[in-house]
């Protein structure tokens, strides 16, 4: 198993930048694929990013694409997400998820269902 917690979130103006983090606890964080998801006030959550055990491939989401990158450092157990030109449509709470990949092949995990764990989330607010 694997804890999540994420960190990072804050209020940041329109046009702004932030960085989060989600530090993962255990020895096998890397044979963990990892995602970003986020859910607005009112709305369902949705996919943001997702990126594979060993950084090597990625896939966001069309709303983000070019405006937010993710990584990972499996030395330090951390997948980050960093949200550059950000618009007030971007404010929802982000959550990291993980999902063990014990096959030889990626597929981009876009659906919450794909992933077994979860943190519990970090607030990113976007003033207009």
């Amino acid at each position: 198993q694997v804890q999540l917690v994420e960190s990072g979130g804050g209020l940041v103006q329109a046009g702004g930048s932030l960085r989060l983090s989600c530090a993962a606890s255990g020895r096998t964080f890397s044979r963990y694929d990892m995602g970003w998801f986020r859910q607005a006030p009112g709305k369902e959550r949705e996919f943001v990013a997702a990126i594979s055990r060993n950084g090597g491939n990625t896939y966001y989401a069309d709303s983000v694409k070019g405006r937010f990158t993710i990584s990972r450092d499996n030395a330090k157990n951390t997948v980050y997400l960093q949200m550059n030109s950000l618009k007030p449509e971007d404010t929802a709470v982000y959550y990291c998820a993980a999902e063990p990949n014990r096959g030889s092949s990626w597929f981009a995990r876009k659906s919450e269902y794909d992933y077994d764990y979860w943190g519990q989330g970090t607030q990113v607010t976007v003033s207009s």
